[in-house]
């Protein structure tokens, strides 16, 4: 068992299957044997004392897993139900073979219409759920979902495309664990699928580093150590060494978004950190985060000596889409400083020409990706990762998809996807502490693709901190920014620098 550093498509992973068995001579039937192992294994595990299985097999690669479950758990003494869905007798090849191993084993092929089973093995689909899936699949889904045991699903739960997380099915199989084989699976990580997954854990079947090499996939942020962490400061450090963030927003009452950015940059490690907000918030500002320095604006005004001190420019949490907020966004625009954008500053850009700066970040939510690219929400969590690369390309900028599976593109392509974090950061604020994170990250002075990611990675393992700190109960975005740990674990004295 490998943690997981890469995740693959449904392509790929057959890529990585087929020069297994062609360049490296390793019979088909010999990966699915290991893979019918590793999963039954785990089974076996996490379900201690288990007395009986139903095994739900298609008439594929992924069925013959399945098969190999099943004939293990007879030669074990569980007792096995097996559900054939299709016809066994059309099985050809490897999937043909373990068929008739478990029938030698004493495995019976059964159809019925109820499961009995005190645990269930999804072996329908796997990577072959594309496009809509044929009745007799659903109704194999609805007979596993029904029967309320745990799951256990073979490489991805059926109905969940292997691409992109999309459900391929109004409702696939629920799993409780995901055992995937060789490379894992890119929508096991993203979109849909990562609610239907369970606990995943994936085996290489013992594949060579070689096998790897000759196919890409997709980077698990951090995918190098200037993602994992800031770096240190040396001793004679100064705070002008640390980059100077500017943070424009805070339209009439919404000051708490502009200050959890404020606040989340300063954590981060930004040397200097000032905030344009309304003049009614500025007491607001200094009384909670007097480290901050604040300048209130009204309309129209000029920003344009506070923009030249500044390192970095980041707009949007609270800015609002009024008059206010467009203009101040124009002029940070114009400035043509590095600009990381948020919230409202995306709404702003959606139905503007403006362009922007080079080296720019955009940090959307399914919802702001969906204006931005002028489609349904629901368009945008069927394929993030199309939905990345299309906004990095159209706004020639890095982009960071949030949610789960957080996504992070350049140039109409695929970086990095983040598989940390946790369903408890879906909460009000969370965006803003990202927000400056990443504009912090990016003042330090690496490229924006690093600081997209190195931001991203600190947001979701702050956020993991924060949620293991109340023992799974609500975390709010100041626990995020408090449970920041910039430079690392390590608890080494930095140096004794900064002025």
């Amino acid at each position: 068992m490998r943690a997981i550093s890469r995740v693959y498509t449904g392509g790929q992973v057959r890529a990585l299957d087929r020069i297994l068995i062609e360049e490296f001579d390793v019979p088909g039937i010999s990966l699915m044997k290991r893979a019918g192992l590793f999963a039954f294994d785990r089974l076996c595990e996490l379900w201690q004392g288990v007395r009986s299985i139903s095994v739900v097999c298609g008439s594929g690669n992924n069925a013959g897993d399945g098969y190999i479950v099943a004939g293990l758990a007879r030669n074990r003494g569980i007792r096995v139900q097996l559900i054939q869905i299709g016809n066994a007798k059309g099985l050809k090849g490897n999937a043909g073979t373990a068929y008739q191993w478990a029938l030698e084993q004493g495995v019976v092929s059964r159809t019925p219409t109820t499961l009995d089973g005190e645990v269930v093995v999804d072996a329908m689909l796997g990577t072959g759920s594309v496009g809509s899936i044929r009745d007799s699949y659903v109704a194999g889904i609805n007979l596993i979902n029904e029967h309320g045991a745990p799951v256990v699903a073979l490489d991805i739960p059926t109905g969940i495309s292997a691409d992109t997380g999309a459900q391929v099915t109004e409702t696939p199989v629920k799993a409780d664990l995901t055992t995937t084989f060789i490379g894992a699976k890119l929508g096991l990580f993203t979109g849909p699928g990562v609610d239907f997954a369970g606990r995943i854990e994936l085996s290489e079947l013992d594949a060579p580093q070689a096998v790897f090499e000759q196919v890409q996939g997709l980077s698990v942020i951090p995918r190098k150590d200037s993602e994992r962490a800031v770096s240190k400061r040396p001793t004679g450090a100064h705070k002008n060494d640390f980059g100077h963030v500017l943070i424009a927003g805070g339209d009439h009452g919404m000051c708490g978004a502009v200050l959890l950015a404020a606040e989340s940059a300063l954590r981060t490690g930004a040397g200097l950190v000032s905030v344009i907000t309304r003049p009614e918030h500025r007491s607001a500002v200094v009384a909670r985060r007097p480290e901050v320095m604040v300048y209130d604006v009204d309309e129209q005004q000029d920003i344009a000596p506070l923009l030249n001190r500044a390192n970095v420019v980041a707009v949007g949490p609270g800015l609002g889409q009024g008059g206010w907020g467009r203009g101040i966004l124009q002029q940070m625009l114009n400035s043509g400083k590095e600009c990381v954008l948020d919230a409202d500053a995306l709404n702003l850009m959606a139905d503007e020409s403006w362009t922007l700066p080079a080296e720019s970040i955009l940090t959307p939510h399914p919802g702001e990706a969906s204006r931005l690219l002028g489609i349904a929400t629901a368009s945008i969590q069927a394929d993030r990762p199309t939905a990345a690369r299309t906004i990095s390309s159209k706004y020639r900028a890095v982009a960071i998809l949030k949610g789960a599976g957080t996504l992070v593109a350049d140039g109409g392509e695929l970086l990095g996807i983040c598989i940390a974090g946790n369903s408890g950061m879906a909460t009000a604020g969370s965006g803003d502490v990202l927000t400056g994170i990443v504009a912090a990250a990016k003042a330090s002075g690496i490229d924006s693709s690093t600081a997209a990611a190195l931001g991203v990675w600190l947001h979701a393992s702050a956020g993991d901190r924060a949620l293991a700190g109340v023992r799974g109960r609500a975390i709010i975005a100041s626990d995020i920014i408090e449970s920041l740990r910039p430079y690392g674990e390590s608890t080494g004295t930095e140096g004794i620098g900064g002025r």
